[in-house]
């Protein structure tokens, strides 16, 4: 039990206050963004806010990663807007279920670790692309709606929601200075809160976006014809739902272990982000993934444990049913400033620094995969774009390295020494290596520092063989591992090589 809820291994320790005060920090940011991502994809607001709670306890009690947290974020809401609609919300219940079994799978049979293909280049693209995107979101709230038609804000309304704006970020830069013993980006609500408050400022608040007063959660079964017609309208929705959740979670999870010093749980994480998504589909929630700048928030506020995200879920609930009343009067302009800080905390800014030294390829890589980020708010396609990138690259440099060393013995038998491994994409330069016409009658090819990797270098001998064997010459591997030996025995209905058995030297 200890494994699964570290908020009560005591050999963690815990710092309560940070816990606490992180958790109502990234409470108050996050219901505004659930709220407008439930509006955005035309769900009910009160859909975003179950998410939040929903997706943010189950995942803060048996996630893979104290500290992160989880809720009713964009990337997995944005999937799944054609899907309302075209067919309503009761198939968004159903498909957002069935991405939770596809994420419960990866988890079980253990394919969370692939995330660790994912290269450095394609990592800060993914986080730099977020930040933008972030800053860039926060934009909307200077914008106002009049007679069906939106407009920028002009006149004391914009001075009054910037000057509110740069005093919520003004406390956030300046208070660390003074002291750290209570998050800033919650100080810098309250005060904008209350300054708001007292002086009956009239600004734009949570109650613009949407009531967030309800009741618990309610079970529901989704309303859908259980058929193959219904299974074949949600599967692609789930589907990509599910890669994008998992895709942005893990990601996450790989950051803030890079900011904690410590190693999470990938596989772990997917099913606690299945399983939440499986109750989202039965209790009225939209689903959703870990979301960066809410983790940020906490891990920033020093949050380490499972406390922190335990709160900020059950604070969400309170707030529905009992606190709405107070929160709706917070004042968006504190929300915004607190998101743009986070926005550029999210940056990675170092990327700048390192730019100079970093191969064009990775560059233009990092820069892709911001720029697909940014654009198509498609973090799963952004990243899979720039994974195959990588690996094409990857394999045509890894293609230029095979060499070969030649030489003749003193019997008369000529050797190529290969350097460099034998795949799909070095096979034509591996065998422009060999002059079969002018080789003697025993040639050795020694793969001692080498290997066969796939098919293709299986065919590429099969190929050289024929040609030694048309000029009546004897062609012998030499130096094979073990793994390349089974290659060539799985593939020996089309391959005929003479493998060199290796001396084996006693100790006498």
């Amino acid at each position: 039990m200890t494994g699964y809820l570290n908020l009560f291994d005591f050999k963690q320790k815990v710092d309560y206050k940070n816990e606490i005060l992180a958790g109502l920090t990234v409470a108050m940011t996050m219901m505004p963004e659930s709220l407008s991502f439930a509006i955005l994809a035309g769900l009910p607001p009160l859909a975003g806010l179950y998410a939040a709670f929903i997706m943010g306890l189950v995942t803060a009690v048996f996630g893979g990663r104290p500290g992160m947290v989880s809720g009713g974020a964009g990337a997995t809401v944005i999937v799944l807007i054609s899907l309302m609609q075209s067919n309503g919300i009761e198939y968004v219940f159903a498909a957002v279920a069935m991405a939770g079994i596809f994420q419960i799978l990866v988890g079980v049979f253990k394919l969370g670790k692939f995330i660790r293909l994912v290269p450095q280049p394609v990592m800060y693209g993914f986080v730099n692309g977020l930040a933008v995107i972030i800053f860039i979101s926060q934009f909307e709230q200077f914008k106002t709606v009049s007679n069906g038609q939106i407009s920028w804000l002009i006149g004391t309304p914009l001075y009054i929601m910037a000057g509110l704006v740069g005093l919520t970020i003004a406390i956030v830069l300046i208070l660390p200075k003074i002291t750290k013993a209570v998050p800033a980006s919650l100080v810098a609500i309250i005060v904008v809160f209350g300054l708001v408050l007292g002086f009956d400022i009239d600004t734009r608040t949570v109650r613009d976006i949407a009531s967030v007063s309800g009741g618990f959660p309610p079970f529901h079964i989704p309303a859908v014809p259980f058929n193959f017609e219904t299974l074949q309208i949600i599967f692609p929705y789930a589907l990509i739902m599910a890669g994008v959740g998992l895709t942005e979670s893990l990601l996450t999870l790989n950051l803030v272990d890079e900011l904690v010093g410590n190693r999470g749980n990938g596989n772990k994480e997917c099913i606690a982000q299945g399983s939440a998504n499986i109750l989202n589909g039965f209790f009225f929630g939209m689903g959703g993934c870990a979301m960066i700048a809410q983790t940020f928030v906490n891990i920033s506020a020093g949050a380490r444990a499972r406390l922190s995200g335990i709160i900020a879920a059950c604070t969400i609930l309170i707030v529905i049913l009992f606190g709405a009343p107070v929160i709706e009067k917070i004042p968006m302009a504190s929300l915004t400033g607190v998101m743009i800080m986070v926005a550029i905390g999210t940056f990675e800014w170092g990327s700048f620094k390192i730019i100079n030294k970093m191969p064009n390829k990775d560059i233009f890589v990092g820069i892709l995969v911001a720029l697909i980020t940014i654009w198509l708010h498609n973090l799963a396609l952004a990243v899979l774009i720039g994974v195959i990138i990588s690996a094409l690259v990857f394999a045509w440099e890894s293609a230029k390295r095979i060499r070969a060393r030649k030489y003749v013995d003193e019997n008369g038998v000529k050797y190529y020494e290969i350097s460099g491994p034998l795949f799909f994409g070095s096979t034509m330069a591996f065998t422009e290596k060999f002059d079969v016409a002018n080789d003697p009658e025993t040639v050795v090819i020694d793969f001692k520092e080498s290997r066969i990797a796939d098919m293709s270098g299986i065919e590429a001998l099969n190929k050289l063989t024929e040609r030694y064997k048309k000029a009546n010459k004897k062609l012998q591997l030499r130096h094979l591992s073990e793994d390349c030996r089974l290659l060539l025995k799985n593939a020996d209905s089309i391959i005929d090589v003479n493998i060199m058995e290796d001396p084996t030297y006693k100790i006498p």
